[in-house]
């Protein structure tokens, strides 16, 4: 857990948005990392996430884009109706492949490519939600030798998925929202090891 990190990845479905209501205010706008964030939302309606999350928050918040590479300070939210990966080259990719456990974008699929591009150097924070998607792809996170942390199940308004993220890998920490803001406020501070951060 001493490894510095290079970029966070964040899941949830139902809930997850009350937890990042509560983490998203401690970042502060010097954060020096990329964050990469899937919910599950419906497909055929505009998202307002952007808004909705720029306005409680000190990052640059904007939906992820294609081909673009990956900036620190930055929350990149999925656009609906398609996947996020991320690239070895660290940039983004967008996919309209086919749904993980009936949802796209997917948190597995994020997960599973931070992993795969940044090995030791991701940290994975799955929220709260009503299905097992991001337990796996936490693991893969967890076996790659990055970090892995997830809301406690008595803090989310849904608790499936940290749940099924806690009965599957070693977790890392498991807190409420608070805490975990202070954690990834830590985390985005250059250097930054996570047993610093309590």
């Amino acid at each position: 857990m001493n490894q510095l990190i290079d970029i966070i990845v964040i899941g949830g479905s139902a809930g997850a948005l009350d937890a990042l209501h509560a983490i998203l205010p401690a970042l502060p706008a010097s954060f020096a990392l990329p964050i990469v964030l899937v919910l599950h939302i419906p497909s055929n309606k505009p998202s307002y996430l952007t808004q909705v999350l720029g306005a409680r928050c000190a990052l640059h918040v904007k939906e992820a884009e294609d081909k673009e590479p990956l900036a620190p300070g930055t929350l990149y939210v999925a656009p609906p109706d398609y996947h996020v990966l991320i690239e070895k080259r660290r940039c983004l990719s967008l996919s309209v492949d086919a749904p993980v456990l009936f949802s796209r974008p997917a948190i597995d699929v994020l997960f599973d490519s931070a992993a795969d591009a940044y090995g030791p150097a991701t940290a994975g924070l799955l929220l709260a939600g009503g299905s097992e998607d991001g337990a796996r792809g936490l693991a893969s996170i967890k076996r790659a030798g990055g970090i892995a942390l997830v809301q406690t199940p008595d803090s989310a308004a849904v608790r499936t998925m940290p749940e099924a993220a806690l009965a599957l890998a070693p977790i890392d920490r498991a807190l409420e929202p608070s805490a975990l803001g202070a954690i990834l406020a830590k985390l985005g501070e250059r250097p930054a090891l996570l047993t610093e951060a309590g």
